[in-house]
């Protein structure tokens, strides 16, 4: 026993001193990995050169270029019809007759009626012709004494008479000649010619109806829908954000939903002034109509039909960019974060497994990438993502790359 004891003696002072150097050896182990940097996990991409279109992206739908409503000027019975919806017309084709017995009927007594006045004119003429005559011959009897002042002014107030009566009848003619001008144009508008070269798009009415002219309340009724195909046009409506980019004489894409594989190319050759009358008085974002002259349309397109349109505002080939996504806006450095102009927007670039911000200056934007004017050079790597990476880089972090999933 006393050898036992002896032994484990001896042996207990190393296992102790073995124990806390042990114990040592952890503790510093763990504060070594505890105080190791951490790195974020992201995607990078070399700074390359790409051809970018900027393009603005609409929707609306097509029109003919020329598109004449034939509506009602006066109200009749449409007592015959020309034409058949579909049909091609060339200006100046017979459309549409109304009942004219009545605008004929008015022009014929107002014929009358000049007539008569012309003949009354006669009579006025030859009555002021005898009465000039008569106050002559007066004034020379007054002259010579031998009528009175009395008879003088007489035989001058009858030639007034007759003056004014003649003026007055003549006045008459110039009326009744204006009222038949109004009924002629009454009568020439009882029968309707195509004002234009097109297709009968649209035919509202039938032969027997009565077309009703339009009050202020109340529209008139449109007889027909004229409209030359020849050159048809996309009406899109713009955002108010997008339509400051938008120039006369830009390119379009324009596809539309009948003809899903055929895109058609177009021009933009009106822009709306104001914005459009919102049905509603929601708070939403004005638009700004836009219209874009298609350049050989198919032979088969017709008016209404629902298109989208893609305006290419901008284009240029060859020049750095990046994917959008890559952009990152931050604050300033010693600026106050309440101050719009103390952020600033830039990438972040790798250099040695660090990372350090730099601003650049923006161009035109692709549908993926954005033009960068200065601020890279082509062959610099930068870090285009993830998003929840790219909110935590800040200057000289450590990263660990990754390889960047294709987009399928």
């Amino acid at each position: 026993m006393n050898e036992k004891r002896s032994f484990f003696k001896r042996r207990k002072k190393p296992i102790i001193i073995f124990a806390v150097i042990f114990l040592i050896g952890i503790i510093i182990i763990f504060n070594l990995q505890s105080q190791r940097e951490k790195s974020i996990k992201v995607t990078v991409e070399k700074v390359e050169k790409h051809d970018l279109i900027s393009k603005i992206s609409a929707s609306g739908e097509v029109k003919p270029k020329k598109n004449v409503n034939i509506s009602a000027h006066i109200p009749g019975r449409i007592v015959k019809i020309g034409v058949e919806e579909g049909q091609l017309v060339k200006a100046g084709d017979f459309l549409l007759k109304l009942d004219s017995t009545q605008y004929e009927a008015n022009a014929d007594r107002t014929r009358a009626l000049i007539d008569s006045h012309k003949a009354n004119l006669i009579m006025a003429k030859a009555g002021l012709k005898r009465d000039d005559s008569f106050y002559q011959r007066q004034i020379k009897l007054y002259e010579e004494k031998l009528i009175s002042e009395e008879q003088l002014e007489t035989a001058k107030a009858q030639y007034e008479i007759s003056k004014a009566q003649q003026q007055g009848i003549t006045y008459q003619i110039d009326q009744a000649q204006a009222s038949l001008q109004s009924a002629l144009d009454d009568l020439s508008k009882t029968v309707y010619y195509s004002p234009i070269d097109g297709i009968i798009t649209s035919l509202r009415v039938e032969e027997g109806e009565i077309a009703m002219i339009g009050t202020m309340n109340n529209p008139g009724t449109i007889l027909m829908t004229i409209a030359d195909l020849s050159v048809m046009e996309v009406e899109v409506e713009v955002d108010e954000t997008d339509v400051i980019g938008v120039r006369i004489a830009q390119y379009a894409e324009v596809k539309v939903d009948a003809f899903p594989d055929q895109t058609i190319k177009g021009k933009v050759t009106e822009i709306g002034s104001s914005a459009l009358q919102q049905t509603t008085l929601s708070q939403e974002s004005k638009d700004f109509k836009v219209i874009i002259t298609l350049e050989n349309p198919p032979e088969d397109l017709k008016p209404g039909l629902s298109a989208s349109a893609d305006i290419i505002t901008a284009e240029k080939i060859d020049v750095l960019a990046v994917p959008i996504s890559a952009l990152v806006l931050r604050e300033k450095e010693g600026e106050k974060e309440e101050k719009n102009d103390g952020q600033e927007e830039g990438v972040y670039i790798v250099k040695e497994s660090r990372v350090k911000f730099y601003p650049v200056e923006k161009g035109i934007m692709g549908e993926m990438m954005i033009e960068i004017k200065s601020g890279l050079e082509e062959g610099q790597e930068i870090v285009v993502g993830p998003y929840s990476a790219l909110r935590q880089l800040k200057d000289d972090i450590l990263i660990k790359t990754e390889e960047k999933e294709e987009e399928e």
